[in-house]
């Protein structure tokens, strides 16, 4: 379990845009609460499996004095916007203080690297523990309970709350998967022959052979820092990938809603959000955020590709997810 052995005192949460609630106010604290501090991004899809633990512990141990600090640190600029953020909050009817940290000011206070991270301080202000990513939701909170329990020695808690998924029950699989694949140029991974050319809209062709962990773009593309947009309607993008789910965010034009045409290829089915339309697998890119592609019971290899059904979209990163039930085999015992 990662506990902080030597004493030190957490930064103070200061230099962001509190949303909701708020603001937590460390100093005054001492003595009356443990505070998580939650950094996380409502683009990344490891931040947003967490966070129905996260709701829960909020439920659960508010009344017994913890306080949980939402920092969200954009990943991407579309990210900084306040009312983006807040809207993310409602969809996901997180119920405790959120700050938005669109200056990194409190991620660099605590030299933070890692979205989720979540940083546990006691009573007296002093950091404790930390986690970085998803699982270890049972010692985390058994960590809460017992520096709760520092607080009020008197304090009666439930069981550690049951899994959410199959895949966070002991025993699940994580395989080597596809890493995340970004789209802009500062971090993209590009199998176009020729190369990306940074910020002027370009016409690509696709080689038609396709190396795993690579992106590659056809029609014309505007490829900046941090994400690609399309620049007519028929432009594509097609990946070869290993992984269980798979996960895109991306962002609309200025004008409104966008449509895009997905075809897979492998033992994939189309993701929560995607959509039949007349035989055709379409996504509806209505606003930026991670839309879910491709899902599977297990991690295989497949292929996809995208094809812009209208101008103006920005892609910014893919997410592949890991982690599996164990399977079993005939005999009932794992195998």
């Amino acid at each position: 379990m990662p506990q902080i052995k030597e004493t030190i005192f957490a930064p103070p949460l200061e230099g962001g845009e509190w949303l909701q609630h708020g603001p937590v106010d460390l100093q005054r604290l001492r003595g009356k609460a443990v505070v998580m501090v939650d950094f996380w991004d409502y683009t990344c899809v490891n931040c947003l499996r967490t966070l129905p633990y996260v709701a829960e512990w909020h439920r659960r141990y508010a009344n017994a004095g913890l306080i949980i600090a939402g920092v969200h640190a954009p990943e991407f600029s579309f990210a900084r916007d306040r009312g983006r953020v807040a809207a993310a909050i409602s969809d996901l009817k997180l119920e405790y203080p959120v700050v938005l940290d669109r200056d990194y000011r409190i991620w660099r206070a605590y030299s933070n690297r890692y979205w989720p991270a979540k940083y546990l301080i006691d009573a007296e202000g002093r950091l404790r523990y930390y986690h970085f990513g998803e699982g270890m939701y049972a010692e985390t909170e058994m960590r809460i309970q017992a520096l709760l329990a520092e607080l009020n020695p008197a304090a009666v808690f439930p069981p550690p709350m049951e899994p959410v998924r199959p895949s966070d029950h002991p025993g699940a699989l994580c395989y080597r998967v596809t890493p995340e694949l970004y789209l802009g140029y500062e971090r993209g991974q590009f199998g176009n022959p020729a190369g990306v050319v940074q910020e002027r809209e370009t016409e690509y062709a696709d080689p038609g052979r396709h190396a795993e962990g690579a992106i590659y773009l056809s029609g014309r593309w505007t490829v900046g820092r941090e994400g690609a947009r399309a620049g007519v309607s028929g432009a594509a993008i097609s990946l070869r990938f290993t992984a269980r789910d798979v996960n895109l965010v991306m962002e609309p034009p200025g004008g409104g809603a966008a449509r895009v045409a997905m075809e897979l290829s492998g033992t994939h089915q189309p993701g929560a959000d995607v959509k039949l339309e007349d035989g055709r697998m379409a996504i509806n890119v209505d606003r930026a955020r991670m839309y879910a592609l491709a899902t599977n019971d297990s991690v295989a290899a497949g292929g996809l590709t995208l094809r812009m059904l209208d101008a103006g979209v920005t892609a910014y990163a893919f997410t592949f997810i890991s982690c599996v039930v164990a399977e079993e085999g005939v005999d009932g015992k794992s195998s």
